[in-house]
């Protein structure tokens, strides 16, 4: 039996309501409206690590950070967490990182990690053994500006890993950053080896995926980094809020 038609329009409507949902009355007037996401097109990693080059140098004080691409050293930053200790990239150096890119008041984050496959990606990924660390590149004004808007959305989400703060866009910009939430891996040697999606279902609630089948791709990027494999899938289409960054 084929499904209703309506049941595909409610689907709709939802991702349409928590795209608008995105600029509410936090962020400053004249915020565009959230433009729709696009189709999901994974391409594979394995040719661009392959071709890697020596891994970067890290960035000296004040200077600009070197842009991230999948297949190359992924570049070094440091920011400060909510509570204001200093993190650096560096320092997890021979371990698996996570980036997620991170908005408390985004709802496309607030369903990821309550329904969706955020919702115990992190616990599960670091008892692995990886590192997750969630990056707001949200400016002062924007929603999801602060330390305190951060703490009180990880309460209300129960994180329990690192949220960096980047108000001046630098590393978020760096990485190519665009939505929220937007996920980056990188591998043991330091290399970018995904960026993208967090998983195939772009209402951010993992009930409508694009091909069918549910697919995380963070997990399985971390499946087969466990497993010494190629990266089956490096790249797709961030979906979500836009990154609140300050306007130029």
């Amino acid at each position: 039996m084929r499904p209703f038609p309506y049941i595909h329009s409610l689907s709709l409507v939802v991702t349409v309501l928590l795209a608008s949902a995105c600029n509410d009355a936090a962020s400053p007037p004249k915020v565009a409206a959230e433009p729709p996401s696009a189709p999901i097109s994974p391409v594979s990693v394995a040719s661009a690590v392959a071709s890697a080059s020596t891994p970067a140098t890290p960035a000296a004080p004040g200077a600009a950070i070197a842009k991230a691409e999948v297949g190359r050293a992924a570049p070094d930053f440091e920011l400060r967490d909510i509570d204001g200790k200093a993190v650096k990239l560096s320092a997890f150096k021979g371990k698996v990182v996570v980036l997620e890119w991170f908005n408390p008041g985004c709802p496309f984050v607030k369903a990821a990690h309550t329904k969706g496959t955020l919702k115990t990606a992190a616990k599960d990924a670091m008892a692995k053994g990886a590192v997750w660390l969630a990056i707001n590149s949200a400016a002062e004004g924007y929603q999801g500006f602060g330390p305190e808007a951060n703490r009180d959305g990880a309460n209300k989400l129960g994180l329990t890993h690192p949220i960096l703060l980047d108000p001046a866009g630098e590393v978020g910009h760096a990485y190519g950053a665009t939505n929220t939430p937007h996920l980056f891996v990188i591998d043991e040697a330091g290399t970018l080896v995904y960026r993208g999606a967090a998983d195939n279902s772009p209402d951010g609630e993992g009930e409508s995926p694009t091909a069918g089948k549910l697919v995380s791709y963070v997990s399985t990027t971390l499946a087969d980094l466990a497993a010494k494999r190629p990266v089956s899938v490096a790249t797709t289409q961030a979906y979500g809020c836009s990154v609140k960054y300050a306007k130029k």
